[in-house]
C-alpha cells in the first residue's frame, strides 16, 4: 500500500508544499486505501490536491469530471507548469484532437484526464473509455449531481451508469471520490446515491475562511459606495456580482469612465468576448471584473481580493461559492453585499418566472429565506453560514462587519413586543408587508376589508415609516423570534421565544451593523513585493500563462520575506516545487542577488565616505 510519506514527499517535489492541511490528509488516505471518499471543503481549501497527489501515485489513469471548460483548462496549464501529465478532452476540441489525447491515455502517457460531465453521455467516449486503464474517478462540483443544490445539471447523473457499463466490460470499478464546497447535509445526503458511493468516508473540513472578512451593508447608495470601493482599491484584482445583464453594463460603464481597469462577463455576449475579459482579468490586465453569475465557477486566480455583491444572490449555496473566490492563496481578502429589500422581490420573480416544478419552487422560496435572514442577522455572519450548512458553531469570527461593530445595542423589547402582538391578533395568517401596513396604521383596502383597523395594535408603530418596520420584522425574523411560511406568499408566523418576550421574560436587542475592518496583510516590504509581481508578469507573458501560474501572492509574500538566493534557499518558500524551481526559479534569485550586491556596495561607500 501507498504510505502517507510517500505522498507527502510527492507533495513536496510536484507542489512544493511541506505538508497537507488536516482535511486534505484525512482525504488521500482514504483514497489511497482504496476507500469511496466525500470530501466537503471551502473554496479555496485545496480540493484539487485530495485528487492530484492520489491521481500521481495511483497505477493507471484518474478521471476528472468537471463542469467547465475554463476550470480544466487553468487546472491542466497548471499542472502542465509542475511538469505533469495531463489532458482535458471538450466540445471545443475536433474528434481528432480528442483521440489522440484518448491515445495517450490508452499508452500510460497521461496521469489525469479532465472531462466535462456531458462527455460521459457520448456514446464514443463511453466506447473508448473501455480501453483505458482508469484507477480512480474524482467529480469535483459534485453538489450539481443533486436537484437540491444549486447547480443542478442532469448530465451529472451520466456518471453512476457510465461505471456501470466499464463494469458490464469487464473493467474493475474504478475508486472515486466526490467533491463540493457548497453541500447541505440534504445534498450530501443525495449525492451519495445518486453516485452510487455506497458507504463512503465522510470528511467535512468546516466551511470556515479565516482570511475573509464578511460585510452585509443595508441602506448605502450602491452606486456611490461601489465607485469609492473599488477606488480605494486599484490596484488589487476584485469581482463585483450584479444579478442582471444592465446592471452589469452600467456598473462597468461608470467604472471605466473613472479611469478604472473594468471588464464585464454575462450571458450576453458572445463566447470569445466572454474567454477574452476571462483572460484579461487572470492575466491582471484588468483589475476588476463586474458579472452575473455566469461568472466564475471554477476560477482558479488565486488573489482575488474582494468580491462585492451588488445585489444579494438567491441563496445562501451561491453566495458562499462566490464570496469564495476571494483569498484563495490565503492572504486576508472582503466580501461584501450590499442588501437593499427591492432584492428580495428580485429573487421571488426570477423563482416564479422559471418552469421549475412546484415542489422544487418551494425549495428554492425556502433557500432565499435563508438567504434573507442572513442579510439582517445582527449575529456573527460566519456562524451563520456554518449553522446553515450543518456544523454547529458558537464561535464567532471577530473579524465580520457584525463581530467588528462597536456599536452599543439598542434594547427593542417593546418594538418587538407590538410587532408579535400585531402578528397573533391577525391571527399568523399575513405576510411582512400587511404586518407593518397594520402597524403604521394603514386603512388601505385590504386592512379595512380584514376588519384590522379595529384592532388595539393598528397604529402602535405610526412613527416609523413601513420600510422601518418591515425592515424590523426582518431582522426578528433571522434572530429567530419570528418564522416566514415557505412558498410565493409566505406568512409570519410567531416561534416559542417570541412568546417569552410578550410575558416580560425575555429582552431583544438590535445593532445596525455597517462597519467593515478587515485582517491586514503582514508587514512585507511593499516595494519588494511589487517588484517580485512585475518579474511574475514577465515571466508569465513568457511562458503564456496567467501570473498566479508561475507563483501565487502568498508565494511572493514569502519570497519577498525569506529573499532566498540560492536554490536550496528556494525550496524552503511554500509553493515552490523543483519543476517551478526549474522553470521559473532563477530570475527571483538574480533579483535578490542584485539587491544584496548593492546593499553591500552602498555599505562600502558608507564606510568610505
Amino acid at each position: 500500500m501507498i504510505s502517507m510519506d510517500q505522498a507527502r514527499s510527492t507533495l513536496k517535489r510536484v507542489f512544493g508544499y511541506d505538508d497537507f492541511r488536516e482535511g486534505q490528509k484525512r482525504i488521500i488516505e482514504y483514497i489511497l486505501e482504496g476507500k469511496n471518499t466525500v470530501g466537503i471543503m471551502p473554496t479555496g481549501g485545496g480540493k484539487s490536491i485530495c485528487y492530484q497527489i492520489p491521481a500521481l501515485m495511483l497505477q493507471g489513469v484518474t478521471l476528472v469530471v468537471s463542469p467547465l471548460i475554463s476550470l480544466m483548462k487553468d487546472q491542466v496549464d497548471a499542472l502542465h507548469s509542475l511538469g505533469v501529465e495531463a489532458a482535458f478532452i471538450n466540445s471545443t476540441q475536433e474528434m481528432g484532437e480528442a483521440g489522440r489525447i484518448v491515445r495517450r491515455a490508452e499508452e500510460g502517457r497521461l496521469k489525469l484526464l479532465y472531462v466535462a460531465p456531458e462527455r460521459l453521455e457520448s456514446e464514443w467516449f463511453r466506447e473508448r473509455a473501455k480501453s483505458l486503464p482508469i484507477a480512480f474517478i474524482a467529480v469535483d462540483e459534485a453538489h450539481c449531481v443533486s436537484q437540491w443544490g444549486h447547480d443542478f445539471r442532469p448530465s451529472y447523473r451520466a456518471i453512476a451508469p457510465f461505471l456501470k457499463e466499464l463494469e458490464e466490460a469487464g473493467r474493475p470499478r474504478p475508486l472515486m471520490a466526490a467533491f463540493t464546497a457548497t453541500a447541505t447535509p440534504e445534498v450530501t445526503e443525495d449525492l451519495i446515491r445518486l453516485l452510487e458511493l455506497g458507504e463512503p468516508e465522510l470528511v467535512v473540513t468546516g466551511f470556515k475562511r479565516d482570511n475573509l472578512a464578511f460585510a452585509v451593508l443595508r441602506g448605502e447608495e450602491r452606486r456611490a459606495f461601489t465607485l469609492n470601493y473599488v477606488r480605494e482599491r486599484t490596484h488589487q484584482p476584485g469581482i463585483i456580482y450584479a444579478s442582471t445583464r444592465k446592471e452589469v453594463e452600467d456598473l462597468c460603464e461608470m467604472l471605466r469612465k473613472a479611469g478604472l481597469a473594468a471588464g464585464r462577463y454575462h450571458a450576453g455576449m458572445s463566447d470569445e468576448e466572454r474567454a477574452h475579459m476571462q483572460e484579461a482579468f487572470l492575466y491582471d490586465d484588468l483589475r476588476v471584473i463586474v458579472a452575473t453569475n455566469a461568472f466564475g465557477m471554477g476560477i482558479d486566480k488565486s488573489n482575488v481580493r474582494y468580491v462585492l455583491h451588488y445585489n444579494m444572490p438567491k441563496h445562501m449555496e451561491a453566495y458562499v461559492q462566490e464570496a469564495g473566490r476571494a483569498g484563495r492563496d490565503g492572504e486576508p481578502s472582503e466580501c461584501v453585499l450590499l442588501f437593499h429589500p427591492q432584492d428580495i422581490l428580485t429573487q421571488k420573480f426570477f423563482i416564479e418566472q422559471s418552469e421549475a416544478a412546484p415542489e422544487r419552487k418551494t425549495h428554492e422560496y425556502k433557500k432565499l429565506q435563508a438567504m434573507i435572514d442572513y442579510c439582517y442577522t445582527t449575529g456573527c455572519l460566519q456562524t451563520y453560514m456554518l449553522r446553515y450548512f450543518g456544523e454547529m458553531s458558537d464561535e464567532t469570527c471577530g473579524m465580520c462587519g457584525n463581530c467588528k461593530d462597536e456599536r452599543e445595542s439598542i434594547d427593542i423589547t417593546t418594538e418587538a413586543q407590538k410587532i408579535f402582538s400585531c402578528i397573533f391578533r391577525m391571527r399568523e395568517r399575513f405576510g411582512v408587508s400587511m404586518v407593518a401596513s397594520v402597524l403604521k396604521g394603514s386603512r388601505n383596502k385590504k386592512v379595512v376589508q380584514y376588519g384590522f383597523e379595529k384592532l388595539p395594535t393598528h397604529g402602535e408603530m405610526r412613527h416609523l415609516t413601513e420600510k422601518a418596520i418591515a425592515d424590523l420584522i426582518y431582522v426578528l425574523i433571522a434572530e429567530g423570534y419570528l418564522q416566514l411560511s415557505e412558498g410565493q406568499y409566505p406568512v409570519v408566523r410567531l416561534l416559542p421565544p417570541a412568546a417569552e418576550v410578550l410575558k416580560g421574560q425575555r429582552q431583544v436587542t438590535q445593532r445596525v451593523a455597517t462597519s467593515l475592518k478587515p485582517k491586514a496583510a503582514g508587514a512585507v516590504d511593499q516595494t519588494i513585493f511589487e517588484q517580485l509581481r512585475l518579474i511574475r508578469r514577465e515571466l508569465a507573458s513568457k511562458a503564456g500563462v496567467p501570473p498566479y501560474i508561475v507563483f501565487n501572492d502568498s508565494t511572493l509574500r514569502e519570497m519577498a520575506e525569506r529573499m532566498p538566493k540560492t536554490e536550496a534557499e528556494m525550496m524552503l518558500v511554500k509553493g515552490i516545487g523543483e519543476a517551478k524551481l526549474k522553470q521559473f526559479g532563477e530570475p527571483f534569485m538574480a533579483f535578490f542577488r542584485q539587491r544584496e550586491e548593492e546593499s553591500a556596495r552602498l555599505d562600502a561607500q558608507e564606510e568610505w565616505a
